[in-house]
């Protein structure tokens, strides 16, 4: 039975909650491999509209046991907030699972990534301040906080120890703030220990047995894969890999064992934060795309800036995932343009350039080479299969499908669960 990948081809906020949605239930298990609480995914159900933030977007489907793999990094405050919120709603969360080999977000990260940013100025990343990117930092360092490190206080006090030795020299001398003391972390870190328990798993174990037991595993990634630590448009990225193969490191499930790459791409294009980004539109256009589409970032709360549909980008995507399948968003929001333009290419100092540029100065500097399609006026969101589409709306996803290097399998066509029209099943 198929482990399947899903993950945002552009720069994030395609709309991936809803694609899992869509298929949590089909899937037996739905888990992200990366990423903390600056991941922003909204899931409607009926008339109920949902902001998923570190939590699977399977929590919402009954059947569906939802994971939190080892890749992930995880602030317990959020966490229980997130699931205190669901609870209240009716959302039964008991089945959740989270990996003991799991990050900590600990109080000192969140700290040095707020005062990081702000000694930045005018060169600052554009990071949502939550303590993410200090936290993978500490992974990599080896001073890390981890779940399974919250049972056992010996091993907790010598860590935080480690870790505040080098954080509370950088924060008295370079940033003129108080040192943290080291029983205050671990106490507030160890009352979250009894709370986590019941949910702490082997997760890796988990869902090797699963595969083995013939059942659908599905791996949701939480950024795009332009925000990508080593393949997205560095240093403006996040701090994680959301591209394929994060799914087999966040997870310990090995890459012979998926079976299918589903990259989300919006219908047009967005990113949230700093960095270069060559269809971005500062009109008219650019307005009603964010006020049509709803803009705004589930997390951050930030207005997302808005361009016209990149296929250079979908290109990439497809090429560095390995991508199968495209599940395409928001078409419905293009209605009422007579001309949508498609960014085809980029001019660099004079060339035509079809592929993403590898330097980060060329990238800069890409001006978007358009095509011109047809629009259309008609109200899409009530269609039900391709041929319920206008023309020029069929025209429009043939060419983005022709564009982007694989085929398009789902197309969204309005922000309800039932609102997509399904091509080709994923399963």
């Amino acid at each position: 039975m198929p482990a399947l990948v899903l993950l945002g081809a552009q720069w994030g906020d395609e709309g991936k909650g809803k694609a899992t949605d869509l298929l949590g239930g089909s899937v037996d298990y739905v888990v992200r491999y990366q990423g903390g609480n600056n991941a922003g995914h909204t899931v409607v159900v009926g008339d109920q509209k949902y902001a998923l933030h570190l939590l699977p977007s399977g929590i919402l489907t009954p059947e569906c046991t939802p994971v939190i793999g080892n890749g992930v990094v995880v602030d317990p405050s959020v966490l229980f907030s997130e699931l205190n919120g669901l609870n209240e709603r009716g959302v039964d969360t008991s089945k959740l699972l989270i990996s003991g080999n799991a990050h900590i977000i600990t109080p000192y990260n969140v700290t040095v990534d707020k005062v990081t940013e702000r000694f930045l100025g005018k060169r600052k990343i554009g990071t949502t301040g939550r303590g993410i990117g200090p936290t993978y930092a500490d992974k990599i360092n080896r001073v890390g906080i981890r779940v399974q490190d919250l049972y056992d206080e010996s091993i907790l006090t010598q860590k935080v120890e480690a870790a505040l030795d080098v954080k509370n020299q950088i924060l008295t001398k370079l940033y003129n703030r108080r040192a943290i003391a080291v029983d205050q972390v671990v106490t507030e870190l160890l009352t979250h220990a009894d709370r986590l328990k019941p949910y702490v798993a082997d997760t890796t174990l988990v869902l090797n047995d699963a595969l083995d037991d013939g059942k659908v595993v599905l791996f949701e990634g939480g950024q795009g894969t332009l925000l990508d630590i080593d393949h997205g448009t560095y240093p403006f990225v996040t701090s994680s890999n959301p591209t394929a193969g994060g799914a087999c490191t966040g997870t310990g499930v090995g890459p012979t064992k998926i079976t299918r790459v589903i990259g989300i791409l919006k219908a047009y294009t967005t990113r949230v934060g700093a960095g270069p980004f060559p269809t971005e539109l500062f009109d008219e256009d650019g307005e009603a795309l964010r006020r049509i589409g709803g803009e705004r970032g589930v997390t951050t709360g930030r207005d997302r800036r808005c361009g016209w549909f990149d296929a250079v980008i979908a290109r990439y995507a497809t090429r560095v995932n390995g991508l199968t399948d495209f599940f395409l968003t928001k078409l419905d929001v293009l209605t009422g343009w007579e001309r949508i333009p498609v960014c085809v290419a980029y001019e660099i100092d004079g060339r035509r350039v079809e592929e993403l540029p590898y330097s980060q100065s060329d990238f800069h500097h890409a001006k978007p080479i358009y095509e011109t399609l047809p629009g259309w006026s008609e109200d899409i969101t009530k269609a039900k299969s391709f041929a319920d589409l206008p023309k020029n709306a069929q025209g429009y996803v043939k060419v983005l499908e022709e564009m982007s290097g694989a085929p398009i399998s789902a197309i969204g066509v309005g922000p309800g669960r039932d609102e997509t029209i399904e091509i080709n099943s994923f399963i």
